[in-house]
């Protein structure tokens, strides 16, 4: 994370501490230990530990007497800044992030200036807020585990949680797509996408204890089953972590189209990224992970099955009570593995032929990032996947700051509006907020005026947007 001049370096935000409390649980002088559920780093002293969760618990009181109805989100102090999210009654998560450094050096020694207004407050805690969701998803709620064996089941899930958890949190990379935890959709054409509806159709009729499948095409989402909020959760999961780590070079050529014709044994591609490594192993393991949804009311738990052929990915997600045994794992790799594999090479024939009318594009002069908080799409021309688990902006942070900015100014009111910034050198940065919608543009265009960046901003929404922002 250090950059910068001969003897200037910037320090990038670091997680100092991030804990769970409860301050129902250790009401009385004395028993404050009892309070704390998990502790970050843990090798922090017991009576710092208290003292910290302490502060926070003085915090949420103390402004609760001005806001009674919401509570502190957020405090910020010179060196760090503290996030409170309670998402369940009485449970407290607390995220402190080190504002980031400039090091400076003066007589040789080293001054510390912290940037204190660099961090975006949604930003971090969304980032909190997600934290809470993907313990959900794999654990339950906080409750839940309570119920099932008291503080002592709930500590040990946090604890083997989150101890992973935490690492994979990429602080300085941050921006606005963790606001919107969105879902990037596959372009598809009707025929294609009828095509992909009768398979999941035909596969849960086969497979009958399949409850719910999503289909998922170069990472991006086709078709789900599952609620909304369950969804954009499980997608974070399977393109920041499952994918990534199975990432291997496609076995057939894009454009050998696999048929089930081929001889012997039909050879497909198919395989589990979760479950039984090697089928023809009698002594194969099927253990899938677990995952709860529709914590809100039904409460399910799940087997979670995720099968890929090439660039198509199904997710099967059974009822926890049945036990997929390895007679079930075959029964799906000799239906699924085929017609997923004609399938995926469908998809990708179509998307190459709709890519080869569109035309190549040449690059534009301004990138944006688009948000529908009705569907949860998300679409952004400003990140680059370049690694697995960290999407990176390919624009100057200050910039992507101020498109946060613009946000945090849109959730202030109810009403459709547009902002338009002149930024630093040649960059305007424009927001749109109508109807649910909201797109960010940056444009780069050398002595543009105002009228002008409309106008392309104007035509930006004709040509990818269809003129869905009716502002004008």
């Amino acid at each position: 994370a250090a950059g910068g001049t001969g003897q200037e370096k910037q320090l990038a935000p670091t997680l100092l501490s991030f804990f769970i409390y409860n301050p129902k649980l250790g009401p009385k002088e004395g028993e404050e230990e009892k309070k704390i559920l998990f502790y970050h780093p843990n090798e922090v002293e017991k009576n710092e530990k208290i003292r910290n969760v302490g502060l926070c618990e003085a915090i949420v009181q103390f402004t609760r007497t001005f806001s009674p109805t919401k509570p502190a989100k957020s405090l910020h102090t010179q060196k760090n800044r503290q996030f409170f999210h309670e998402p369940e009654e009485n449970f407290w998560m607390v995220m402190v992030v080190r504002n980031p450094i400039i090091e400076k050096h003066k007589d040789g020694k080293p001054v510390y200036e912290y940037q204190e207004e660099e961090l975006l407050d949604k930003v971090y805690s969304s980032v909190l807020q997600q934290c809470y969701s993907m313990y959900k998803l794999f654990n339950g709620t906080f409750l839940k585990a309570m119920e099932d064996g008291g503080v002592k089941v709930l500590k040990e899930r946090l604890e083997k949680f989150f101890h992973r958890y935490l690492q994979t949190l990429h602080l300085q990379s941050c921006d606005l797509l963790d606001v919107f935890c969105g879902i990037s959709f596959f372009p598809l054409d009707k025929m294609t996408y009828l095509k992909i509806q009768s398979f999941i159709n035909r596969m849960e009729e086969s497979l009958n204890i399949v409850k719910y499948t999503a289909f998922l095409y170069n990472d991006q989402l086709i078709w789900s089953g599952l609620e909304q909020d369950d969804m954009r959760i499980l997608y974070k999961y399977l393109t920041t972590s499952l994918f990534p780590r199975h990432m291997e070079p496609e076995l057939a050529g894009r454009d050998s189209p696999v048929r089930a014709e081929m001889p012997g044994n039909l050879q497909h591609y198919g395989r589990f990224l979760t479950g039984p490594l090697n089928l023809n192993d009698p002594e194969a393991k099927c253990r899938f992970p677990k995952i709860f949804v529709n914590t809100d009311d039904t409460y399910e738990e799940l087997h979670l099955i995720v099968y890929k052929a090439m660039s198509a990915a199904v997710c099967f997600m059974i009822d926890a009570s049945i036990p997929p045994t390895l007679e079930f794992c075959r029964k799906l790799d000799s239906i699924v593995g085929p017609q997923l594999t004609v399938l995926a090479s469908d998809i990708c024939e179509q998307y190459n032929i709709n890519k080869r009318i569109s035309g190549a594009e040449k690059e534009p002069q301004f990138k944006f990032i688009y948000f529908n908080h009705m569907n949860l799409a998300e679409k952004s021309t400003i990140h680059m996947r370049k690694t697995p688990s960290v999407s990176l902006a390919s624009v100057h942070p200050d910039l992507m700051k101020i498109l946060g900015d613009i946000n945090s100014d849109f959730s202030r009111v109810d009403e459709d509006e547009e902002i338009i910034v002149k930024a630093m050198s040649d960059y305007w940065v424009v927001g749109k907020k109508s109807d649910q919608r909201e797109l960010y543009v940056i444009l780069n265009q050398k002595n543009a005026n105002l009228i002008e960046v409309n106008e392309e901003v104007k035509k930006l929404c004709a040509t990818q947007f269809n003129n869905i922002f009716f502002l004008d």
